[in-house]
């Protein structure tokens, strides 16, 4: 067992899932966090405006989503996530269809649901059914075209791209499909939809995103670290020493605080790519770096909070098409009944729902009250049951740099864990985990983070778990 002491700068999931994997194999871990509540862009608070605890933005994983379901079961809220196999489509005016698996071997297990959707013809459904079985033996080199263009070489009618790819493609990576790489594109589909029932399986918190991962400082804590909240970092300072070796009683990297100087053997920061500016020591290393980086951009996504007297759908997710709003999670029968003390108790005949804009770049410039008229508007074209119902209060909530893009040829922008500092170390969604900006690819990222610092230590550990294996027909093509 190791007993180094590491900091860690940044509690989202790439931070969080570092610290405790390196707090499993013995070292002392603090993490700063300059918020009061954990998650990153992956948490949740209790607006001022509503008196309510909402989500940053709603948040969902797929069964494929291996380490990030590994980091639940580590935490052991595992039990927090609820699966659903079943995705049902609205078009206005209220007619919906469903995809769901059936009992037929991967890929065909969608099949039988997909070829009675109703919301495609016959000529959509064929083209789309050729496209995904160009999917089956492997995803797509990056080779700089984007997704749209792609799919338009596949002969994709206009349909089928507005009411099958578009749904499921912008929510997974919060891009239009003319700025997606093909590879991230495809990998979607093949990973999610066509290697197994399982993989393509959606789970939903019942929990408050930071109640989550909350738990973390919790388990950080059994295990001698420690969590420091509200604790801004305003710079880091690394010595030129060895990668193993320090001056016995010198600290490899010391970070300055408003609550002092603080120093560690190895320093992991996991902040958003564009915030590295104030965690680099400045050098001429730290700016080729940041130049980088800098060539990634960051896409928005903007959650849109109603709560009505009274309930609306029995539907508690459906994905919403040919408008703005793009899908609708009625977070009253999602979440757990876990109100905090000083909150009042949800009503037993109200409906709370997030509605989600993914890559929301259209209503950066609106402002709430306009975006909540918008999005209620089109809540009515869909469930008719709103035009009677009261808005009890709305909020609007948008994350401006929700995401990295995954934008053809970004991968080249995307930093390793190391970094030109023997003992500093990089992390979070955007760093060069193969996967595109998802809570998966965070906690990947955090876990690749600390099999480095690990192996710079001299160990060899492994936290990353594989890939779902293939299941039915897809086994013969072995990944």
């Amino acid at each position: 067992m190791s007993d180094g002491r590491v900091f860690v700068v940044g509690g989202g999931l790439a931070g969080l899932s570092a610290a405790c994997a390196l707090a499993d194999a013995g070292y002392h871990v603090t993490l700063f966090e300059r918020r009061d509540f954990l998650g990153g862009r992956a948490s949740s608070y209790e607006h001022p405006g509503t008196g309510e605890v909402v989500d940053n933005c709603q948040h969902v994983l797929l069964g494929c989503c291996t380490n990030l379901r590994d980091f639940y079961e580590r935490l052991g809220v595992e039990d927090r996530i609820r699966w659903y196999r079943r995705i049902t489509f609205l078009e206005p005016g209220g007619r919906s269809s469903s995809i769901e698996p059936s009992l037929l071997p991967a890929p065909l297990h969608t099949g039988s649901s997909f070829l009675r959707f109703r919301l495609l013809s016959p000529r959509d459904k064929v083209a789309s059914a050729r496209a995904l079985v160009e999917l089956i033996p492997g995803t797509p080199e990056d080779s700089g075209e984007d997704f749209l263009g792609w799919r338009g070489r596949k002969g994709q009618t206009q349909t089928a791209i507005d009411r099958f790819w578009a749904p499921l493609l912008i929510s997974s990576l919060n891009e239009e499909l003319d700025k997606t790489s093909v590879r991230y594109g495809a990998m979607v589909l093949r990973d999610a939809f066509l290697k197994s029932a399982e993989a393509g399986r959606m789970g939903v918190p019942t929990s408050p995103l930071s109640e989550l991962y909350g738990v973390a400082e919790r388990y950080l804590a059994e295990r001698g670290g420690r969590v420091l909240r509200r604790c801004a970092v305003e710079q880091v300072r690394c010595e030129e020493a060895s990668a193993v070796e320090p001056a016995a009683g010198t600290p490899g990297v010391t970070l300055g605080t408003g609550a002092g100087e603080f120093g560690f053997d190895y320093a992991i920061s996991a902040v958003p790519f564009h915030q590295l500016g104030r965690i680099l020591p400045q050098s001429e290393a730290a700016g080729a770096l940041q130049k980088k980086v800098s060539q990634l951009r960051t896409v928005p996504i903007t959650g849109i909070h109603l709560w009505f007297d009274r309930e609306i759908t029995p539907l508690e997710h459906a994905a919403l098409l040919d408008r703005n709003i793009q899908w609708m999670f009625q977070k009253s029968k999602i979440l757990q009944a876990r109100p905090a003390a000083h909150c009042e108790a949800p009503s037993a005949t109200g409906s709370y729902l997030e509605l989600v804009v993914s890559s929301s770049k259209s209503l950066l410039e609106m402002g709430r009250a306009e975006i909540i008229e918008l999005a209620l508007k089109e809540l009515k074209e869909f469930f008719p049951a709103a035009r009677e119902a009261g808005l009890v209060k709305a909020t609007v909530i948008k994350e401006v740099h929700a995401t990295f893009a995954p934008a053809p040829l970004s991968d080249h922008f995307r930093a390793l864990p190391v970094s030109p500092w023997p003992r500093l170390f990089l992390s979070g969604d955007w760093t060069a985990t193969g996967w595109p900006a998802t809570m998966e690819g965070a906690v990947r990222a955090g876990y690749s983070t600390a099999e480095a610092l690990c192996a710079a230590a001299g160990e060899a550990r492994h936290y990353r778990v594989p890939d779902l294996k293939p299941r039915g027909l897809m086994r013969l093509f072995g990944h």
